[in-house]
C-alpha cells in the first residue's frame, strides 16, 4: 500500500487514486467524503486513512462537470421571519460542514407572476445538487413540479403533510399550539387573545386552528375583539396588541416570537405588568424569546433540526426515506406566563 501511495503522490492525487489504493469504488469514496450513512465504519476508516496519507483534496469543479451538477444546496424562500430563515440555514450548514457542499440562498417574491420561471432559471443556472424550499412557497405543488422537471432533488418544509417523506420535513403546529393554549386554560385563563400570522401561510392557518381547537375543547367561547391579524413581524404584533388589549384579555398567544415581543411592548406602553396583568405566549423559540424581559414562554419550533434533516435528504437521496419527516414542537415554559388573576 505504501508503494501505491508513493506513486500516487508523485502527481496531484485524485479520487481514482483514493479508490484504487483503498480497494473501493469512486462512489464509495464520494460517500465517505460526504459522510453518507450507508457506509460501515471499517470502510469509512480505511478510505479516510488513505485520503489523509495521500493528502487528497476533493475537486468539486471536476466532479461537478462529470455529474453535470454543482455541489450546491439551494435554499429558496419568501418569508418575513428572518430568524426562521437563519435557523434553517444553521441546520443546513451544520450538515454540510466538512463536505464538498456549499449553500446558496435565493429569496423570491411569491406574488410575482414569473415566480415559477424565475425558480426554473435559478435551478438551471446554478445546476444545484438539491434545493430546500421554505414556507409559504413550499406549499405550491406547481413549484415542486418545476423542481422535478428540472431534475433537481428537493425537500419542502411545512406545517402539515405536503409531499412524500423523502421530499418533506414537517412540524405539528396545530397540535403544538392546542397544547400551549390548553396550558393557559389550565392556569385559569378564559379570555385569551390570539395574534394570527399572515394570510396565505399554511403555518398561520395551522396555528390558528390549534388555538380554536383548544378553546373549543375547553368549551370556551372566543370573546369578540380578541383575535387580531399580524404578519410575523414585531410591528404587526405591536399593532394587533393595541387593538386586542381593548378587549381586556388575561393572556395573548402570538403566532411567533417576533409578534409576541410586539405584544409585550404594547402591554408595557399601557403600564401593564407581564405576567401579573397579562400572560404572553409565543411560537418559535428564537433568540428573542430568551433575551426579552420577562423571558418568553413559547413553543419551540425545531427548525434547526428540520434544516439538518432536509440537508441530509438532499445530499443522500438514496437514504432520504429513512430520515425523519415529522418534527414535533414542544412548549418551553419561562416567566411570561402566570396563573390568571382572580
Amino acid at each position: 500500500m505504501m508503494a501505491a501511495i508513493e506513486k500516487a503522490a508523485e502527481g496531484k492525487p485524485t479520487i481514482n487514486d483514493v479508490a484504487r489504493i483503498s480497494g473501493v469504488s469512486k462512489k464509495t469514496v464520494s460517500r465517505v467524503i460526504n459522510r453518507s450513512p450507508l457506509l460501515n465504519e471499517a470502510t469509512r476508516e480505511k478510505v479516510e486513512a488513505v485520503i489523509a496519507d495521500l493528502g487528497y483534496v476533493p475537486n468539486p469543479q471536476a466532479r461537478a462537470l462529470a455529474l453535470r451538477r454543482n455541489f450546491l444546496i439551494g435554499l429558496i424562500h419568501d418569508n418575513p421571519n428572518a430568524q426562521m430563515v437563519l435557523g434553517v440555514q444553521e441546520g443546513i450548514l451544520e450538515t454540510i460542514r466538512d463536505t464538498e457542499f456549499a449553500l446558496v440562498v435565493r429569496p423570491v417574491d411569491r406574488h410575482s407572476p414569473t415566480l415559477l420561471e424565475d425558480v426554473r432559471g435559478f435551478l438551471d443556472q446554478q445546476r444545484l445538487y438539491g434545493v430546500m424550499v421554505l414556507p409559504p412557497i413550499s406549499e405550491s405543488d406547481a413549484l415542486a413540479a418545476v423542481c422535478r422537471e428540472a431534475g433537481c432533488n428537493y425537500v419542502r418544509m411545512g406545517s402539515a403533510r405536503l409531499d412524500t417523506e423523502a421530499h418533506l420535513v414537517e412540524s405539528n403546529d396545530r397540535a403544538a399550539v392546542a397544547e400551549a393554549v390548553a396550558y393557559l386554560i389550565g392556569l385559569g385563563h378564559r379570555r385569551i387573545g390570539f395574534v394570527a400570522g399572515p394570510e396565505g401561510f399554511r403555518s398561520a392557518r395551522e396555528r390558528e386552528l390549534g388555538f380554536r381547537d383548544a378553546m373549543e375543547t375547553a368549551g370556551i367561547d372566543i370573546a369578540p375583539g380578541t383575535v387580531g391579524q399580524g404578519n410575523y413581524t414585531f410591528a404587526s404584533g405591536h399593532a394587533a396588541a393595541q387593538r386586542l388589549l381593548e378587549a381586556r384579555p388575561t393572556a395573548i398567544f402570538a403566532s411567533n416570537d417576533e409578534m409576541a415581543a410586539g405584544v409585550l411592548h404594547a402591554a408595557r406602553e399601557r403600564g401593564m405588568e407581564v405576567p401579573h396583568d397579562l400572560s404572553i405566549l409565543g411560537f418559535d423559540d428564537t433568540a428573542i424569546a430568551a433575551h426579552i424581559w420577562p423571558p418568553l414562554t413559547t413553543v419551540r419550533w425545531p427548525i434547526v433540526s428540520m434544516g439538518r434533516a432536509a440537508a441530509r435528504k438532499l445530499i443522500h437521496p438514496e437514504t432520504a426515506e429513512r430520515e425523519p419527516a415529522l418534527f414535533r414542537s414542544e412548549l418551553i415554559r419561562r416567566a411570561s406566563v402566570a396563573p390568571a388573576r382572580e
